[in-house]
């Protein structure tokens, strides 16, 4: 679904005049491989280059060097960015730059519009999108009265009846509360699970990223870890090192495993943490 092979995007910094005054790079030879259906996570601190990255994933930058590929489209084709654009959608993190309607079932029906959907289907996808992400009764009410997590699940809704095969949320939950933000994660696995779309997750909140395919992690513009969920928090020393939490189970069960107990590597949840103490206590 998504293809980058050596991305490099850098940002220039122009003097009054429009010259180049300096050039910092944001995304340093990136290369990746995210497969249709996958639900993939990627985690870097501020000034990773992760947001950067998502950008390319719809053309809204194109690679300074390099080649990223959507669906086998090179997003420099200016010629394919009507097609890549429909293939992939984009949530950013504040729900409010991205909502435009003044009723809710009016804006999500605003991109498929856009792409020339007949009436009727439109109508049809905006009652789908909605249902899918749990908010088909506030489907008459006003945006400005819904709370974050709901404006954010328009957002998505909106992006959804636009039929893409590939969803890129950018630190959607940044600004919710914990129930808004397990609301939010909780919608992408389900579009994710029950209608194959391709979901790619940046975020910084470890929790988030605990069901997915794969993790890349980003540091300095380089991708410096990849892996699955369990593989990536197993290095809990690395991810410290990179200025990175990891889910409050597995930083216990790292302390309880520098006390001399034997726990593995890799403990995601409190319930899997729980289910391993049993274990050891039925060995005594």
């Amino acid at each position: 679904m998504i293809r980058a092979d050596k991305l490099t995007f850098d940002y220039e910094r122009l003097d009054e005049e429009g010259k180049v005054e300096s050039v910092k790079r944001a995304v340093d030879h990136v290369s990746l491989d995210i497969k249709a259906g996958e639900f993939i996570a990627i985690l870097g601190h501020n000034g990773s280059g992760k947001s950067t990255l998502a950008k390319h994933m719809n053309a809204i930058l194109v690679p300074t060097e390099g080649i990223l590929w959507v669906d086998g489209m090179d997003t420099k084709d200016e010629d394919k960015l009507w097609d890549i654009r429909q293939d992939t959608g984009m949530v950013f993190q504040n729900p409010d730059n991205q909502i435009i309607g003044t009723v809710v079932e009016e804006d999500v029906g605003f991109g498929p519009e856009n792409l020339g959907v007949p009436t009727d289907e439109i109508w049809k996808r905006v009652e789908e999108s909605l249902s899918a992400v749990g908010m088909l009764k506030y489907r008459h009410h006003s945006p400005n009265k819904l709370s974050g997590g709901q404006k954010q699940r328009v957002a998505i809704a909106g992006v959804m009846a636009m039929h893409p095969r590939c969803i890129v949320l950018d630190e959607p939950t940044a600004m919710l509360d914990p129930n808004g933000r397990r609301s939010v994660i909780r919608t992408a696995q389900k579009l994710n699970r029950e209608e194959r779309i391709t979901v790619i997750l940046i975020t910084h909140y470890m929790e988030e990223v605990i069901e997915a395919d794969c993790v890349f992690v980003m540091d300095g513009g380089k991708v410096v870890m990849q892996g699955t969920p369990k593989e990536i928090f197993s290095q809990v020393e690395e991810l410290k090192r990179l200025r990175l939490d990891v889910p409050q189970a597995t930083l216990l069960a790292y302390e309880l495993q520098k006390k001399g107990i034997p726990l593995p590597d890799g403990i995601l949840s409190n319930e899997e943490l729980v289910d391993e103490l049993c274990r050891l206590k039925l060995k005594m």
